[in-house]
């Protein structure tokens, strides 16, 4: 903000103050405690006929737009339903009222009660007989003006959106509607998991050892214990520990952190659905999966959506793909038998971003990111991951020890869905912990730790598995058509602002 900028807005918020003072000298309390709300504008506005001229009506909404002419004036109100016009009349609500809204600013809150009415133009108009200030705004809100159906001034600076959600939601209202499908996308979720007898659990958020992915952890201390915790990265090992204690179905649906880099797809403090069945392998869930997701969406749009440019299909069977053939697809070659060294000499050579540090597991997925995702737009499983990579899967029953039973679900190029036949041996479980801490002490800070309680239930016993994890905020993005998980997210997470 430029000193002119801020010296501007120090005058403005002392004129409102001045207002603010003006109306208590008239006897106006400018910040009410309720007020009955009896009609919204949408449904007023939709059903013209049935208020015309004889229903009393309350309405309460933001000042909006305010066109004064003397002893009358017109205004726009905005509730959480939309806009509608009001006409002020000195004759109607008395000069002490009237002098009040003379005081009142664009961005004020008040309540109108009254009859509705047509103007001359056509417009519908609540015909205001008793004027209630609710709330006196001490700053100015972005003023949007439109002309034959343009808007001119919007309030359109991403950053600013972002940061100061309150406006955003004031100046386009339409923002809201992404937030409401939000809701009902995860209240169909829940829907969905409860009919099919899932319980719906509670897990620990700070966690004395975190694990279940792999990502940097957020770290805070707990002075009465004088004990590290860490921020969840991921639900899996405490949820995977309900199995083991007997609940055959869980899910939750949670907040997980991760200190990691952010981008259209990352944001640090995210929502994920995560569950696990006993008894059940990567195959069934794969079926699970997409019978949620073609539900989820088909009650809350339709099963063929828009993302961009493309239409896509969420109707089941979704696609199934091995994820070296699709190595093999769009490379040209066959990477399978590749060991860390030849994988990283063959990235280069594709012009691909690695570094010297980077173990297989992140050279496979920097190339898998680059060359294979972004071809994925139609819902794909991409299958059977190598075993380097998937430190909690079972291995293929077919013998091949190098790979195991995990899936991915890309839709648009993203990821939606991450999912395993659980590895339930606790044996190899122990083997596979150790050489995560092994890549930890070769500078691999994502790597997963040794988590020995965990290790323990393992040991007392884990029934066949079958656990998902999917991207709440990913899948909001989907289905909503929007291309930055900061567009569904209701206060993303933001650089701090320079005062520069």
């Amino acid at each position: 903000m430029t000193e002119e900028t801020q010296s501007t807005l120090e005058e403005l918020i002392a004129t409102r103050k001045e207002k603010l003072e003006q109306l208590r000298e008239l006897g106006i309390k400018p910040y009410a405690y309720e007020y009955d709300v009896t009609h919204y504008a949408e449904q007023i506005l939709n059903d013209y006929d049935k208020f015309a001229e004889t229903v009393d009506v309350r309405l309460a909404g933001r000042l909006m737009s305010i066109r004064r002419m003397g002893k009358a004036s017109f205004a726009h109100i905005q509730d959480s339903t939309g806009k509608i016009q009001i006409y002020v009349k000195v004759d109607n609500i008395g000069e002490q009222m009237y002098e009040a809204f003379k005081l009142l600013d664009i961005g004020d809150w008040i309540g109108v009660a009254g009859k509705v009415m047509k103007t001359r133009t056509g417009e519908i108009t609540i015909l205001t007989e008793e004027l209630s200030v609710l709330s006196k705004g001490l700053r100015p809100i972005p003023v949007v003006k439109e002309t034959d159906d343009k808007v001119y001034d919007a309030f359109s600076d991403k950053e600013q959106r972002y940061r100061q959600r309150y406006l955003d939601f004031i100046v386009n209202p339409e923002v809201k509607e992404v937030f409401k499908t939000r809701s009902a996308i995860i209240r169909n979720i829940r829907h969905f998991m409860d009919e099919r007898g899932f319980i719906e659990v509670e897990t620990p958020v700070l966690q004395p050892i975190y694990g279940g992915a792999s990502a940097r952890p957020f770290k805070t201390h707990h002075n009465t214990l004088d004990t590290d915790f860490y921020l969840r990265i991921a639900d899996e090992l405490y949820l995977k520990r309900l199995i083991v204690g007997g609940f055959e179905k869980v899910y939750e649906i949670a907040k997980d952190f991760r200190n990691e880099g952010m981008d259209r797809n990352h944001n640090p403090e995210f929502t994920m659905l995560e569950w696990y069945q006993a008894f059940v392998d990567y195959e069934h869930e794969m079926e699970m999966v997409e019978a949620l997701i073609s539900e989820v969406a088909a009650k809350t749009g339709h099963a063929k959506i828009q993302f961009g440019e493309p239409e896509i299909d969420l109707t089941p069977p979704f696609a199934r793909k091995k994820m070296f053939e699709l190595f093999e697809e769009y490379l040209g070659t066959d990477i399978k038998d590749y060991d860390r060294d030849e994988l990283f000499d063959f990235a280069t050579e594709q012009g691909i971003e690695v570094d010297d540090d980077m173990n297989y597991g992140k050279i496979l997925d920097s190339i898998f990111g680059d060359v294979v995702e972004p071809n994925l737009i139609r819902p794909t499983f991409v299958i059977d991951y190598p075993r380097a990579v998937s430190p909690l899967a079972k291995v293929k029953r077919d013998g091949d020890e190098r790979i195991v039973e995990r899936f991915e679900l890309i839709v648009a190029g993203m990821e939606m869905a991450n999912a395993f036949s659980e590895l339930n041996d606790p044996i190899n479980q122990r083997e596979r912990l150790e050489q995560q801490a092994q890549l930890r002490s070769e500078g691999d800070d994502e790597a997963q730790v040794v988590d020995e309680d965990f290790l323990t239930a393992m040991e007392i016993g884990m029934p066949p598995t079958g656990g998902v994890g999917i991207g709440v905020d990913r899948l909001v993005m989907l289905l909503t058509n929007q291309h930055s998980i900061k567009d569904v997210i209701l206060f993303p997470q933001m650089r701090p602002q320079s005062d520069d």
